[in-house]
């Protein structure tokens, strides 16, 4: 027993399992003679209803923790050196993509049996910023054993502190070009810093096409859940009808079960009772044809 495979299995859990399954892991370890590791046990939250729903999601769509990962560091690089106009504009994709996400989680939360409010829904979206925006919130969410909703406090920051401004005199706080740098090496110096502008420009492009294509894989995946959810529900019904059937049939079947054995146990006793009277019958033959042989060798 080790701690990361105890809160592995605690924090898979459904929220009402958690304490006394976590308490039964202590016992374990007293048992075991290892109070240290019964003590960190002893130490793992519960997780709030939100943080739950985060774990469901990382441990439900596994496949989709990397590129979630991935897309939150290429975000990351990419704010640094947008624009106002295309940092709205990525928010936006982040945004719609976030919120496909907390879709995808709720119903997986629903489907578990735990349907989840509004209020629950935006802490698992502000987990989910979280993740794009802080690489060791992403870190903590990809274990899968969040106790806790997480949320970013400053976001990104070029979002936090507004786009950042182009070198130059028109940018403010700008300082007047080096007037006793020569004109060529500035030429060089500000073609070299454009290039590398346009080269993070077209890598923030990318990252944001990769942003809609996950958008849509993801609403698909939900599309795929609902359908999913309505026929394993349609089949729950017809399964529900087939067994109250079942159950209906099993009750008669007792029923005549139990007038079998009674006609059975009836036509025992009726069987023991006539082989006694043939019996009976026997002797009465035996003793008359017995009587009347005798009384037929007297007259001779």
């Amino acid at each position: 027993m080790d701690l990361d495979a105890v809160a592995d299995e605690l924090y898979a859990l459904r929220p009402e399992e958690f304490t006394s399954a976590r308490a039964s892991a202590v016992a374990a370890a007293r048992t075991a003679g290892d109070r240290e590791l019964a003590t960190r046990i002893g130490a793992l939250r519960k997780p709030s209803l939100a943080a739950w729903v985060s774990n469901l999601l990382v441990r439900s769509r596994p496949g989709e923790v990397e590129p979630l990962l991935r897309l939150g560091e290429g975000l990351r690089r990419a704010h640094q050196d947008l624009d106002g106009a295309q940092l709205r504009e990525l928010s936006r994709r982040q945004h719609a993509l976030i919120r496909a996400l907390s879709l995808q989680a709720r119903q997986l939360a629903a489907e578990t049996g735990h349907p989840i409010s509004e209020s629950v829904q935006r802490e698992v979206e502000n987990t989910l910023h979280a993740v794009l925006a802080d690489p060791g919130a992403a870190e903590a969410w990809a274990t899968g054993r969040l106790a806790k909703p997480l949320s970013a406090a400053v976001g990104f920051p070029a979002v936090a502190g507004g786009a950042r401004p182009r070198a130059g005199r028109d940018a403010p706080g700008g300082s007047e070009p080096d007037k006793g740098e020569p004109a060529e090496g500035k030429q060089v110096k500000d073609g070299k810093a454009e290039e590398q502008r346009r080269r993070r420009l077209a890598e923030a492009r990318r990252e944001a096409e990769a942003a809609d294509r996950e958008l849509r894989t993801l609403r698909d995946g939900a599309a795929d859940a609902n359908r999913a959810a309505r026929e394993a529900k349609e089949e729950m019904e017809r399964l529900q009808r087939r067994v109250d059937e079942l159950g209906e049939e099993l009750e008669r079947a007792r029923g005549e079960h139990q007038q079998a054995r009674f006609a059975e146990r009836t036509a025992r006793e009726q069987a023991r009772t006539a082989d006694r009277r043939v019996r009976e019958a026997s002797r009465r033959a035996a003793t008359a044809a017995a009587r009347l042989e005798r009384l037929t060798s007297a007259e001779s």
